[in-house]
């Protein structure tokens, strides 16, 4: 069983799944595998949970639809009316006649004119408006691409996943870090950071053998996966409450959170 698992695990089919990328009969199969192995299951809901902590994103606006733009051209359209002046005397009916058509003439010339100029502006936002979606679908794919990116890393097998939870300081503070020292990738989700006055920042620190270095400022507002830099050798990373103006050094009793890498990586 132990081989057939690992084989079935080795395939893929368990990602592929999870990202609704599999054909009929391979989600038959990874189903079979989810409801027979309690093993699978496990690694299922390891991966939807994976998956939930990257796909944090806002909700995007739908962009303003070309029937809308449309209907606004209508509703703007005030086609003018010609005033006639009642005649004063009379006419010779070759006159009027000769004077109807030219009205008749004019009119429809008008008309035809305005109608062409509608139509041209009516082109211009279907124009616009492919543009705006064209430049929609790019940046949906780019983020698409990202989002796979993050979620390969969190599946990687050398990932390794670092909570911080903040002491009597920052009560409400809890950070997860995950790092691969193989591919020397990481990775901060900011689950949710106290509010600080305007003059102190939370900063990320790796701690060194002779030193600390300075890893970024984290921002409370940007909840999502984020990249930091990676520190070979590093011993711990700890969280910081800084004053605005010591953005490359940190006091003794700053540190709000820790974690200690070493002991995790010598397990």
């Amino acid at each position: 069983m132990e081989k057939k698992l690992h084989t079935f695990f080795q395939s893929g089919l368990l990602d592929k799944y999870i990202l609704d990328e599999t054909s009929a009969s391979e989600r038959l199969t990874v189903e079979n595998f989810i409801d027979t192995y309690p093993e699978v299951a496990s690694e299922y809901e390891r991966l939807q949970n994976n998956l939930e902590i990257i796909a944090k994103a806002t909700a995007i606006e739908a962009p303003t639809t070309i029937l809308d733009a449309i209907l606004n051209e209508i509703e703007e359209d005030n086609t003018p009316v010609i005033k006639l002046e009642k005649a004063q005397h009379s006419t010779p009916w070759y006159s009027i006649a000769a004077s109807v058509v030219a009205l008749l003439f004019a009119g429809g010339y008008y008309m035809k004119t305005q109608q062409n100029l509608d139509l041209l502006k009516e082109n211009q936002v279907v124009v616009e408006e492919i543009f705006d979606l064209r430049s929609d679908i790019e940046d949906n794919n780019k983020r698409l691409d990202n989002l796979m990116d993050e979620f390969m890393k969190l599946n990687n097998p050398e990932t390794e996943k670092y909570v911080f939870r903040g002491n009597d300081r920052a009560k409400d503070l809890k950070t997860v870090a995950y790092i691969n020292p193989v591919d020397e990738t990481s990775m901060i989700d900011v689950v949710s950071l106290p509010q600080l006055p305007e003059d102190q920042t939370y900063q990320l620190w790796a701690e060194m053998q002779d030193r600390m270095v300075n890893l970024g400022i984290l921002d409370a507002s940007q909840k999502k996966l984020q990249s930091v830099p990676y520190v070979k050798d590093a011993l711990a990373l700890s969280i910081t409450i800084e004053p605005n103006s010591h953005l490359n050094t940190t006091a003794a009793d700053s540190a709000v959170a820790e974690i200690d890498l070493n002991n995790k990586r010598n397990n």
